[in-house]
């Protein structure tokens, strides 16, 4: 989770130490230390904070695309585009955040003024995901309101917490803030991986008001940030708070702003051109300002291509989790939710870092290999690209147990034959069931019927031990059907029922029951779960259980009540159990496999992730420190403004292909992978280009450059005197 929070360049600030406030102001007094070592107590309540408030945003939304999935029954395209749309937000507000500090409340009332909002943000979020409250209507509004709270909140603070903590150490305790800020990633990387890991259980395995508890995945991460903030709080008096400074950003803004602006006002060709376009902004600003900026716009020139990696990162929490719904997540000791793979990208990341650091990275400068920042980052892409790659296989795989794509004109049908002998079914001018069915027969997969139109009347015949009967059955465009054949009262009999079109959401099982008795039943499968099969063929209507075995259920007849035996629903399938007699204090039934269950096993996720989490340590962690060791000391805030854009940016990208470009999901996922894999070649040419320089080179050359400039202008005039 290194996408944007800033860490390594509220170090550097830090460690280059801020320029001292103008004006006057009271000195700051010394924090108490902890256990007699340099570190202030502060930095405790700070730590802590960032804990809850990780915590708070990752286990939110981690459970936020199957809300939107389940909650409120959007398609999947839509519920991508949301959940992409809010992470976008989340790092655009940043840059509000920044100049909230920076030129008007100080970094100290900004993180306490945006805690508020995000808290009641969180507040605002619970209480949309009750169910008993309101229409859906209000639902979405509730959600929307709080989740614009949300990323307010979270991207306001992102740039204030981790310099605020830097600002706690004496200028002589280098050392030790820099150790801070290891503990400070740490802590963002523990609120997330144990964030991700129980919110889907309180959402799965905690169920309220008869469905999945989202009131209550959402209500923790809640109380977690009200808990961050009392925290915060808790540790004013301890604080070093040091006054608004005046936001770099702004000033960097205005001069390229002016800059533009100057050059187009004077394009005439008789007024003398200028090294670089920024030097049109000489007559206003200074040109210590104009050469930092310089090295800036050099910099944020190659975060140009980065957007693409990010839009193809971020959807583990979209794309991924919802391929997860579709696969099979039985791991023997435990069953795993959907939404709880995202845990393993912040596990990942905690281990992949040393590993990285102290074996690969060694291991490769050995090899006389130079593996310069921007091949790191190319190699992050690629490692990304290939991720995507696999989660396309895996989806492909996926799909051979998914029902056939209907389109207009076009039907799917079976044939159930609960009778006691083969029967051969003959639909008029239709060449299907060239075999005759025998009793209770397992269908093998559904025909596919060719229609005329909307809806056609169809006749169908049955051949029985020699007799023929003859039925009509009105059949639907983009319909799936069981035609059951079953004897009633000594003759052979017909119906036609509809199926399900598409495999239950969610991994959930579908079931329904044909009651083959000469009296009604009422059926209790759980605790909660009551159905009423009327007599002779009737068919109930599905419904959806959670993945189990169901060996005790219960079958109420006339006669008395008798067990119920179901066995294994398993993930994403549906069946029809036909209940045949009652015998031996048992019903006996016989089950039938619908759609097929997910076959395709949880852990083949595992590869893409280890993939994907491996490329993010090479572009994340490697691009941010190289951008700032490109970039002044006074520049590092308008570098870490330009990153997080990168990610806002990227996930703009996601919510509009899912948008304005639907395709099947496996395609979507290679698109994504060509993308990648053009833009890294784009980024590979542009790094091959690129000079790294040392700033503080670059500006001792300024100086001196300045300061010959002054010489020969006073040699000049000198010599023009005595002539």
């Amino acid at each position: 989770m290194a996408e944007g929070d800033g860490v390594p360049q509220a170090a550097k600030e830090a460690q280059a130490g801020d320029d001292p406030p103008k004006g006057d102001f009271p000195v700051q007094k010394k924090s108490p230390k902890l256990c007699g070592s340099n570190y202030p107590l502060s930095i405790a309540f700070i730590v802590v904070n960032e804990f809850c408030e990780r915590f708070s945003y990752y286990g939110m939304r981690a459970v936020l695309t199957l809300y939107f999935l389940s909650f409120f029954h959007w398609d999947e395209n839509l519920s991508t585009a949301v959940y992409h749309a809010f992470s976008a937000l989340c790092y655009f507000t940043p840059v509000i955040g920044a100049i909230m500090a920076d030129s008007w409340l100080g970094k100290y009332k900004t993180i306490i003024y945006l805690s508020i909002v995000y808290v009641v943000g969180h507040l605002i979020k619970s209480v949309g995901a009750i169910p008993s409250l309101g229409n859906q209507v209000v639902h979405v509004i509730l959600s929307m309101v709080g989740l614009f709270l949300i990323a307010l909140g979270t991207g306001g603070i992102k740039p204030c917490v981790s310099a605020f903590g830097g600002d706690q150490f004496e200028e002589e305790h280098t050392s030790e803030r820099s150790k801070f800020f290891s503990i400070f990633y740490l802590s963002i990387n523990a609120g997330s991986l144990i964030s991700t890991f129980v919110t889907p259980v309180l959402r799965g395995d905690v169920k309220c008001f008869g469905e999945d508890c989202y009131a209550l995945a959402f209500g923790v991460p809640a109380a977690l940030m009200v808990l961050a903030l009392v925290v915060f709080i808790a540790g004013s008096g301890l604080y070093r708070k040091t006054p608004p400074q005046g936001n770099v950003l702004l000033e960097v803004c205005k001069c390229i702003g002016f800059a533009i602006k100057n050059r187009l006002k004077n394009r005439s060709r008789q007024i003398p051109k200028r090294d670089h376009w920024l030097d049109w902004a000489s007559e206003k600003y200074s040109k210590q300002l104009i050469g930092e900026v310089k090295m800036v716009t050099r910099v944020l020139f190659l975060f140009i291509p980065l957007p693409m990696f990010w839009a193809l990162f971020d959807q583990q929490g979209s794309r991924w989790t919802l391929q997860a719904t579709k696969m099979n997540a039985d791991f023997g000791i435990y069953i795993l939710q959907p939404d709880q793979m995202q845990f393993l990208n912040p596990l990942l990341i905690l281990v992949f870092i040393p590993i990285f650091d102290l074996w690969l990275y060694p291991l490769i400068n050995m090899c006389k290999f130079n593996f310069t920042p921007i091949r790191k980052m190319a190699t992050g892409m690629i490692l990304a690209g290939m991720a995507f790659g696999l989660a396309a296989i895996v989806e492909i795989k996926i799909n051979e147990t998914d029902m056939p794509r209907l389109v207009p004109e076009e039907s799917l049908i079976r044939v159930l034959n609960l009778a006691k002998n083969p029967v051969q079914v003959t639909i008029q001018g239709r060449d299907l069931f060239q075999q005759p069915v025998e009793a209770f027969q397992n269908p093998t997969e559904y025909s596919k019927l060719i229609l005329n139109g909307e809806h056609q009347n169809l006749h169908f015949t049955l051949q029985h031990q020699g007799s023929p009967l003859a039925f009509n059955y009105t059949v639907k465009e983009k319909s799936v059907y069981s035609l059951i054949v079953f004897e009633a009262e000594g003759s052979l009999s017909s119906r036609l029922i509809t199926d399900l079109e598409a495999k239950p959401e969610n991994g959930l099982a579908a079931v329904r029951f044909i009651n083959g008795l000469s009296q009604d039943v009422n059926l209790t499968i759980d605790s909660k779960r009551f159905i009423a099969v009327q007599k002779n063929y009737s068919a109930s209507e599905y419904s959806l259980l959670e993945r189990d075995k169901y060996n005790n259920g219960k079958c109420i007849t006339e006669t008395g009540e008798f067990t119920l035996e179901l066995g294994l629903l398993d993930f994403g399938a549906s069946y029809t159990i036909v209940i045949t007699n009652v015998s031996g204090g048992a019903v006996k039934t016989w089950k039938s496999e619908d759609i097929k269950a997910n076959n395709v096993h949880m852990a083949w996720q595992l590869p893409q992730y280890v993939l994907i989490s491996a490329g993010e340590v090479m572009f994340s962690i490697t691009g941010l420190a190289f951008s700032y060791s490109q970039s002044p000391a006074s520049m590092k805030s308008v570098l870490q403004a330009g990153w997080l854009l990168t990610v806002a940016v990227g996930n703009t990208l996601v919510l509009v292909v899912a948008q304005a470009a639907p395709m099947a999901q496996w395609a979507e996922f290679v698109l994504f992978t060509v993308l990648l894999f053009a833009v890294c070649v784009i980024f590979s040419i542009m790094g091959y280009f690129y000079v790294s320089v040392d700033p503080e080179d670059l500006e001792e050359k300024e100086e001196k450059r300045e300061t010959l400039s002054r010489g020969n202008t006073i040699n000049l005039v000198t010599q023009k005197t005595k002539l």
